[in-house]
């Protein structure tokens, strides 16, 4: 990217310095559209996917925030921008002129939906529309219609969240961030009841049943890290079948998760005092669960305690 581009005045009379982009590689989202139809949701999914979000950004530091993001190592950024900016709202299409001739692709995302959603959508929130003043909910929706137009028409995607719920505008805005396969974290934990069970856990699995090597002499300094111990824990009479249909029931649910805005789950494996058979049984459910094409992470809170 380049920084020999003139200095940019806004129509707003705003004049702005020359930007450096020196080596500044950064994919950027501008996030716009008709208040109602889901930006704030919208802006939540890419931040929770990972991107560097900022809301009610004035298009006139646009290019500065990519600037400062994109030379702080950060290579995804999406900002939203819409009428609550004001009199600084006209200068969105002068802000993404100047991007695209620093050579900064800009991908710009319009949410919009029907009067009629929208209506439905500000009568439940209570809330007034930002352009709405002293005139009527509709009157509001009209003004922003005319003051979006031109916006509108540059968009190089145009999401309708008429008929979308929360979840469907996950997927799609999933979709469209380019990461709709991006599988969901299933983190296995190892845990000792005695010290509590964990709790962010979603699911526990009580391993107490299975043969207990704190009794076997020479098991009891090792942990369930340890082959023999290992070998003891998962020999016991129901401990394979345990696994297997442990992760046959987790299997279905995990498939389900993600459309129910689920990005991780945790598996908490609990015995007594979390060092032998919990420790032993969480690794080999993590295994499996990673067999089967599950995002896996297997740590242990309490191997390391006496």
């Amino acid at each position: 990217m380049t920084d020999e581009v003139p200095p940019v005045t806004f129509p707003s009379g705003i004049p702005l310095p020359v930007l450096d982009m020196t080596g500044v590689s950064a994919q950027v989202i501008v996030l716009t559209g008709m208040s109602g139809a889901g930006r704030t949701k919208a802006a939540a999914v890419l931040a929770d996917l990972g991107w560097y979000v900022v809301d009610n950004l004035p298009p006139q530091l646009l290019g500065g925030l990519v600037a400062m993001v994109g030379r702080g190592g950060r290579d995804r950024l999406a900002a939203v921008v819409d009428v609550r900016g004001g009199e600084f709202f006209q200068d969105v299409e002068a802000a993404l002129d100047d991007l695209e001739a620093r050579g900064v692709p800009v991908r710009l995302i319009f949410l919009d939906a029907s009067d009629q959603a929208l209506v439905r959508r500000f009568e439940e929130a209570r809330r007034p529309h930002p352009l709405q003043g002293a005139g009527t909910l509709l009157e509001g929706i009209s003004r922003e219609r005319v003051a979006l137009a031109a916006v509108r028409e540059r968009a190089t995607e145009l999401v309708d969240t008429s008929d979308l719920n929360v979840h469907q505008l996950r997927d799609v805005m999933t979709d469209v961030a380019g990461e709709g396969d991006r599988p969901l974290q299933v983190n296995v934990q190892s845990f000792g009841f005695k010290n509590g069970v964990p709790h962010d856990a979603d699911f526990v699995a009580d391993v107490r049943f299975l043969h207990n090597p704190h009794w076997v002499p020479e098991l009891r300094p090792l942990t369930g890290l340890d082959q023999p111990v290992r070998d003891y824990v998962l020999g016991s009479d129901g401990a394979d079948e345990f696994v297997t249909g442990y992760a046959d029931v987790m299997g279905t649910v995990l498939d389900r998760y993600r459309a129910h805005d689920k990005h991780s789950v945790t598996i908490g494996v609990g015995c007594t005092g979390g060092k032998h058979r919990s420790v032993a049984v969480a690794e080999e459910l993590g295994r499996v669960l990673a067999e089967r094409g599950y995002q896996v992470r297997v740590s242990h809170r309490d191997r390391g305690r006496s």
